[in-house]
This record gives structure tokens, C-alpha cells and sequence, in this order.
């Protein structure tokens, strides 16, 4: 079994509101799965975020949690409701309505991943489900949950930063002849999950480095932005997903010649997302 269900990098001193996460870059593949699934050990990690934890290590550098998957996307989503179960996969599931997600065989356990490659010839037991959920889909969120209500507690708000990358493929069909190709979607469930104000200052920090960035189209965010997000109580969430092609070869699932260049990038953008959750602080956060 993966050792983690999540890995959690804390600053020496809290300084910001901001928590980043990383749901879906976990990449400890236990031997009795990669033994159980049809494909190979390369394949089977075409769904992972690979390296974008790397990308967003420096966060505790500047005052901010990271929190990271240990198990990987392929074994459990942790961008999933718990109650996301397939049908078509985990025995005794009965069919409740149309779930988009669960249908396309990307529900809580997955049933495919990337080109909708099935991972099993056979089915799931709920047991086997349960175990999956229950050891490492509940514990990230409890501490994940836990982290966005101590921000809340220091500094009277909590933002999170939900950390994902996206095939370069991802973005043809919303790319307009003529126009710079996206290369950063924020998602903000169209403003139900963050403050405009806080999701123009993020965008504000990808464009100053350079990048060019799109607004929730093709990705909206999913169940932790849906979930997490409440910005009338002064919780906000917002999913960023970066192009794999700007710092890692596709194909191979390794880092290009430039991923160095791209993760020092990435660390004054982080510093500036940081910046924005020191704007309200109340007096626990100075102790």
C-alpha cells in the first residue's frame, strides 16, 4: 500500500493565509496495484500531476503550507466526492443518476486513466473501495481541512491554492486562431468559489512572469474547489492547472531541459500568491 496518504511540507513561521495543495501528484505506486492493473508502470501514470509538487515546493520557503497526495491519482482521487463510486467498477455499487465523471470512468477509485485506458480487467470490491477511501482519501482532507482552518483562525481568512497540471493537447479546441495559446487555467467555479479580487491578483502574478492565463474554461475546478470554496465566509479556493509541456516531456513523464528554469519561475509567482494572504492578518497571526 502507499506509505502516505499525504505529505505535509510546513514553513518555519506562518506568515499567510495561503495554503497550496497538491492532490494529484502522488506517485508511490504500491507493488499489489501495479501487479492487479492491466497496465504497464509508464501508462498507469499518465493521469498523475507528475513534478507539479516540485513546481510549488518553495511555498514553505515564504510562509505557506504545501500539501501533497502520497497515493497516487490512478489508486485514489482525492479531487473526488468519497461517495463518487462506479458502478461499472467497485462491486454492489447501484446507478444513482448521471454523474458526468463517474460515467467516463473517473470517479473516486478510478476506473481509466488518460485516453480512457482502462486500469483493471475485472471489478473492484466495495471492501477494497472502502479500504482506498477510508486510509487515504479521508486523511488528506482532514488535513487539508485542518490546514485551511488554521489559516482562517490567523488571519481571519484561508486561501487555497489547489495545485494540477494539464496535457498541452488540453487547451486546442478553446484556443482562438490568431490568439496566444493559454498556458495557465485558473478555476474558480465562475466566481462561486474565491473573491474576483483575489483571483485577478493570481492571474496579475502568472502574467507578470510572462505566462499567458485563462479564466475556467476548459477547467472550472472540481470537488475541492466546489467543496472548499465558500468566499462569503472568507474561504476561498482556486484550482490552477499548467501546461506539462512548459517543464516536462509527455511522453517519457520526465522533466524537459526546462523544468529548473520554469520551477524558478514558479517561486516568484508562488511569493507573489503568498503576498496576497498577508493582506488581512488579525493578532494571533504576529504571535
Amino acid at each position: 500500500m502507499p506509505r502516505a496518504a499525504y505529505h505535509l511540507m510546513y514553513p518555519e513561521r506562518r506568515t499567510t493565509s495561503v495554503v497550496f495543495a497538491s492532490p494529484h501528484s502522488g506517485r508511490d505506486y504500491p507493488w499489489t496495484f501495479l501487479r492487479r492493473t492491466k497496465l504497464n508502470e509508464h501508462s498507469v501514470r499518465s493521469s498523475e500531476d507528475a513534478f507539479v509538487d516540485q513546481l510549488f515546493d518553495s511555498a514553505p520557503q515564504v510562509g505557506a503550507p504545501l500539501i501533497k497526495a502520497g497515493a497516487p491519482r490512478a489508486y485514489v482521487d482525492l479531487n473526488r466526492s468519497a461517495d463518487e463510486l462506479d458502478p461499472a467498477l467497485i462491486e454492489g455499487v447501484s446507478r444513482q443518476g448521471h454523474n458526468p465523471r463517474v460515467a467516463s470512468g473517473l470517479g473516486v477509485i478510478p476506473r481509466v486513466v488518460a485516453n480512457g485506458q482502462a486500469i483493471y480487467s475485472g471489478k473492484l470490491s466495495m471492501a477494497e473501495a472502502t479500504y482506498r477511501i477510508e486510509t487515504y482519501w479521508r486523511p488528506y482532507h482532514t488535513a487539508l481541512q485542518g490546514q485551511l482552518d488554521q489559516a482562517h483562525l490567523m488571519f481571519g481568512q484561508a486561501i487555497l491554492i489547489d495545485c494540477h497540471s494539464m496535457p498541452h493537447e488540453a487547451m486546442d479546441s478553446v484556443t482562438r486562431r490568431g490568439m496566444r495559446r493559454p498556458e495557465v487555467v485558473l478555476g474558480d467555479r465562475f466566481g462561486a468559489a474565491a473573491d474576483g479580487a483575489i483571483v485577478d491578483r493570481i492571474e496579475a502574478a502568472f502574467a507578470r512572469a510572462g505566462l499567458v492565463v485563462a479564466r475556467n474554461t476548459p477547467f472550472a475546478g472540481a470537488y475541492i474547489t466546489q467543496t472548499y470554496g465558500r468566499p462569503a465566509r472568507g474561504r476561498h479556493a482556486v484550482q490552477i492547472e499548467i501546461d506539462r509541456a512548459l517543464y516536462m516531456n509527455e511522453r517519457l513523464i520526465r522533466p524537459n531541459g526546462n523544468f529548473e528554469t520554469f520551477r524558478s519561475l514558479m517561486r516568484g509567482v508562488i511569493r507573489e500568491i503568498t503576498d496576497i494572504g498577508r493582506a488581512v492578518a488579525t493578532p494571533l497571526a504576529a504571535e
